[in-house]
């Protein structure tokens, strides 16, 4: 049988989060009905949470999706692997199973190597790129009783790994899986909705927001919440709403959910559940198109592997309730609707309303998501208006209740489930758009996705289309949205692609003289037949500079190697690209926070078991960008860094970055000072390249902990070098991470 959820331990996409906890919690909440007393009640509730908050800490160090199953699904244990040029088909088999998904703990595609998972009785997954380098994840379900995996590379840096599978004897057509959850909860009737749920039983719990009135406070949470939804804390993937953040950071609701809400500050991770993708949003933070959170998601969508996609937030895109349409989160749609989501849920308006199959501007599509606003889960209600848009499809204001999901790996159904003494009931079925065999399809990025451009001058971004699922073809490819005194082209104006390859083109942008300066989104479109994607470039057009030469913010990878001269003596804490966990002892020491984006240079990304579990121990750590010439003129570095370090810190211990070309020049340097603390903050730094004028030049960046042992820790962000000659040439191999393994005791980086 499978593991309880409470036996499997999972760390939520969103950079700090695990589920680890779910090892701690037991029963969770739900312990306190059989406490004898709410007071022993609330006692064991907030213990449990206590309890998996620490055990959160405790989290394995990988990117991992959770995956929950259907009922009566089996689990086992493989360990198949393959890497290097040539690697031999391998088979996952378990006797007597109608369908397998397999866990792949590894997933290191490189240059145009691929690797494809084929059910013996039926469905096939080919994975080409590089979304899958970070994550540990859960292919979709495949038929039959063996999964055999094709790994086609050439490149001796390729790699795979499973470690694990589900499997079912039920057909994949019969097993299906309920999840349910509702929104502005707590609230005068949350416990008629907690009795709901408690009568539907779900796999899964979803909130979308507004759970604790009035405020979201801890003790507003371990009050009403507690005692009504609480029970059902172990299974519950929660999203905040705004009467949460009337607490200062939405505190309250982090301290309550813990690891179970994502990173703190975020708000925003994924989850799976049978065969269909669940992507919590946060609507409360920043979510314009090239904001951290719908970057996240666009890379989050793009490394999904299931047929079937949900995303939930507080605040709907379309709404006839009284606070209208929250017409910030479009960015979030068209991210959704670019990867073909399924269905959006929300809350927000006390009420309930559905919407048919629109795209992110409201028109009528078969490939666009359906919108359930379910903000019934136990607050006074809020009237509707008189008008019946073209696409609403049915709304009620006066019943409480709860959205019960029936999910299949090719649908779902969707019931409104009303709390005892209302009528009002909506239900009916839908498949999803990526239903069935993956339909062949393509990708479609630009690196780097931001660019600086001074008036008078251009700058170039690198379009690439990759293969998916098969997919060969012509695509082209266009740009739109460019200012007055902003000329966009993309050359070639279409690549061709085969199955599992990708081609580029060069986006080039020129900025006229005496163009107002502004920051504008270019849209890069590319069609092919029926299909369709974007991806945005952010253009700022400055008031000086000139050329942007290299510019990373590390959110992919850009060819940094650490460790280069193969001397670094640090045992814990060495550089790596990441999402950077916080750490506090004395104040903030690891920042959980990034310049922008989700990902950056850090001396060690995990939190691990506390403060100086990972930060850098034992010597030195360094790191260091791929090659870069420059061109004739001045030129200029610029970048984010962080330096902080315990008051046992001393001038041992350092961080510093150079610049090497035919001579090297540190361009930055951090001592630690002794009886100090020192916490953390992004800091920005600028250094003059003009000595470097015409050369290849690498930046070097160095951490030490050296002499007495100490707290030290250190991250780099948003480095970029701008010129007012023409373009730099880039020589950009994969990330080399170094060859020896860490040894250090876990933790703070």
């Amino acid at each position: 049988m499978i593991p309880s959820q409470t036996q499997r331990r999972h760390r939520l996409l969103s950079g700090t989060a695990c589920l680890a906890m779910l090892a701690a919690l037991g029963a969770g909440p739900a312990q306190a009905q059989a406490a004898g007393t709410q007071a022993q009640g609330r006692q064991a509730q907030t213990t449990n949470v206590r309890t998996a908050q620490a055990a959160a800490q405790a989290a394995p160090a990988d990117d991992t999706v959770p995956q929950l199953a259907e009922s009566a699904a089996g689990t086992g244990s493989v360990a198949v692997s393959g890497s290097a040029a040539k690697a031999p088909a391998r088979e996952v088999c378990s006797s007597g199973a109608k369908w397998l998904r397999l866990r792949f703990t590894r997933l290191d595609l490189r240059g145009k190597d691929s690797l494809t998972v084929t059910g013996s009785a039926g469905g096939s997954s080919r994975f080409t790129g590089d979304a899958w380098r970070d994550r540990v994840f859960t292919t979709r379900a495949l038929q039959g009783d063996c999964v055999k995996v094709e790994p086609r590379f050439s490149d001796p840096a390729s790699a795979y790994a499973v470690d694990g599978y589900q499997a079912g004897t039920r057909s994949l057509a019969a097993a299906d899986v309920v999840v349910a959850g509702a929104g502005d909860i707590c609230g005068s009737a949350c416990a008629d909705t907690a009795e709901l749920l408690t009568g539907i039983n779900p796999a899964a719990v979803f909130t979308t927001g507004d759970n604790a009135y009035e405020s979201g406070t801890l003790s507003e949470y371990n009050g009403a919440y507690r005692q009504t939804w609480g029970p059902f804390f172990g299974k519950t993937y929660p999203t905040p709403g705004n009467h949460e953040y009337k607490t200062s950071g939405a505190s309250g609701y982090f301290d309550y959910f813990g690891a179970r809400a994502g990173a703190r500050g975020k708000g925003y991770y994924s989850w799976d559940i049978g065969d269909w993708h669940f992507i919590a949003l946060n609507s409360n933070i920043s979510t314009s198109a090239g904001s951290a959170q719908e970057q996240w998601l666009r890379q989050d969508l793009a490394a999904n592997t299931k047929p079937c996609t949900a995303a939930y937030l507080h605040h709907p895109l379309f709404n006839v309730g009284n606070h209208g349409a929250a017409t910030g989160t479009r960015p979030l749609w068209k991210a959704l609707y670019d990867h073909k989501a399924d269905l959006l849920l929300a809350g927000h308006d006390h009420n309930y309303q559905r919407w048919a199959l629109q795209d992110p501007d409201g028109r009528a599509d078969p490939n666009g998501i359906r919108e359930i606003l379910v903000g019934t889960g136990g607050r006074s209600f809020y009237s509707l208006s008189s008008s019946n848009p073209a696409n609403l499809q049915a709304k009620n204001a006066n019943t409480h209740g709860v959205l019960k999901l029936t999910l299949s790996s090719t649908g779902y159904r969707f019931d409104f489930v009303p709390i005892a003494g209302r009528t009002f009931t909506d239900s009916g079925t839908a498949t999803c758009h990526r239903a069935g065999s993956n339909t062949p399809d393509f990708a479609l990025g630009t690196q780097p996705s931001s660019l600086n451009v001074a008036p008078g001058a251009s700058a170039t971004s690198t379009v690439q289309v990759a293969s998916r699922d098969g997919f060969a073809g012509t695509t082209q490819l266009a740009v739109s949205g460019q200012p007055s005194g902003v000329t966009a082209t993309i050359s070639p104006s279409s690549v061709t692609v085969g199955s599992g390859t990708s081609a580029d083109a060069t986006l080039n942008v020129s900025v006229a003289a005496g163009t107002p300066t502004g920051t504008h989104t270019l849209t890069v479109t590319g069609a092919s037949g029926s299909l369709s994607h974007t991806a945005a470039v952010q253009l700022t057009v400055g008031g000086g500079g000139g050329t942007t030469a290299f510019s990373d913010d590390f959110e992919t990878e850009r060819g940094w190697t650490a460790d280069p001269a193969g001397s670094d003596t640090a045992t814990s804490g060495r550089w790596e690209r990441g999402d950077p966990e916080e750490t506090a002892e004395s104040g903030v020491k690891q920042l959980g926070t990034t310049v922008s984006g989700v990902n950056a240079l850090v001396t060690g990304k995990l939190a691990g078991s506390g403060p100086g579990a990972d930060d850098v121990d034992g010597g030195v750590t360094s790191v260091r960008s791929p090659a870069i010439t420059l061109p004739a003129g001045a030129s200029t570095l610029t970048f984010s860094y962080n330096f902080a370090h315990r008051d046992n810190s001393g001038p041992d211990d350092y961080l510093r970055v150079k610049v090497v070309g035919t001579s090297t020049v540190t361009v930055l340097e951090k001592l630690g000072t002794a009886s100090t603390d020192l916490d953390g903050a992004w800091k920005t730094a600028t250094a003059d390249l003009s000595a470097f004028a015409g050369q290849s030049v690498r930046i070097l960046v160095e951490a030490a902990d050296l002499g007495t042992a100490s707290l030290v820790e250190a991250a780099v962000d948003d480095v970029r070098i701008t010129s007012s000659g023409g373009g730099a040439t880039l020589s950009t191999p994969p990330w080399t991470a170094p060859a020896r393994p860490r040894t250090g005791s876990g933790g703070s980086g």
